[in-house]
């Protein structure tokens, strides 16, 4: 999305990999106005009881049901990930991506305000212009240095181990850039398994370019070298790879 702003503005921050155990999830309620056919509550998680969540039993369900999850957000076609004259959607993609796959990633984050008052140990009501405000990919890059450690997030440097994660182990990948320019957007993407059809691309049997779906510019459902490494073109400043089990 273009706007790049957040209560807390943050600026470039090195990784703390210690969890603080104060800090909470930021989540707004699921609302019935949040469905995949319109562009309505994109803050909200969805409510539909039809999409799969990831199933945790072991490495196969988690990557039969991550398979089956993108199929049903079907990001190519459905109307909430569509881009518009103003915005795309690269975060609330991952956002519903994380949330249906269990995982923690913000669409909103507290503001200043609330979590001083959370880390002194207050209790704080989600409210949307209120006690948070919307999180978009560039803010999300700097999320994951300061907050990813605390929400289970680990920083990775090779894409081939993340691809051979997420292939063995049915976690989450993401590759998360942030633009140079203040008010411009970054980009954020899952990084998925691979199937029998759809492959990362190696070079040499090392993955140059994994398997990921994301919304943006274009929509997909899934691609490798379409994009090539998108997260090095000169509009960033700098990028993150992280994984969750």
């Amino acid at each position: 999305m273009k706007e790049e702003t957040t209560a807390k503005d943050i600026e470039s921050l090195v990784e703390d990999s210690t969890p603080d155990l104060r800090i909470k999830s930021a989540s707004l309620r699921a609302h019935p106005n949040s469905r995949l056919d319109t562009m309505d509550r994109k803050r909200h998680p969805l409510y539909d009881e039809s999409i799969p969540y990831r199933d945790m039993s072991d490495a196969s369900t988690k990557k039969e049901s991550i398979r089956q999850l993108i199929e049903k957000l079907d990001v190519t076609n459905s109307l909430r990930y569509q881009r518009t004259i103003e915005d795309t959607y690269c975060n609330v993609y991952s956002y519903d991506f994380c949330y249906f796959s269990k995982v923690y990633l913000p669409t909103v984050w507290w503001t200043d305000e609330s979590l001083e008052k959370i880390l002194n140990g207050q209790e704080v009501i989600p409210v949307l212009e209120d006690t948070v405000e919307p999180i978009y990919s560039s803010a999300i890059h700097d999320w994951f240095l300061e907050w990813g450690a605390s929400f289970g997030w680990k920083r990775m440097t090779s894409l081939d181990e993340i691809q051979q994660k997420v292939n063995e182990e049915g976690g989450i990948g993401m590759i998360c850039a942030k633009r140079k320019i203040k008010g411009l957007s970054g980009h954020i993407v899952p990084i998925v398994p691979e199937t029998n059809e759809k492959k990362a691309y190696r070079e040499n049997g090392v993955v140059i370019y994994p398997l990921q779906s994301q919304a943006g510019k274009r929509n997909f459902n899934y691609f490798s070298k379409a994009r090539k490494d998108w997260w090095n073109h000169e509009r960033y400043s700098s990028y993150v790879f992280y994984y969750h089990d």
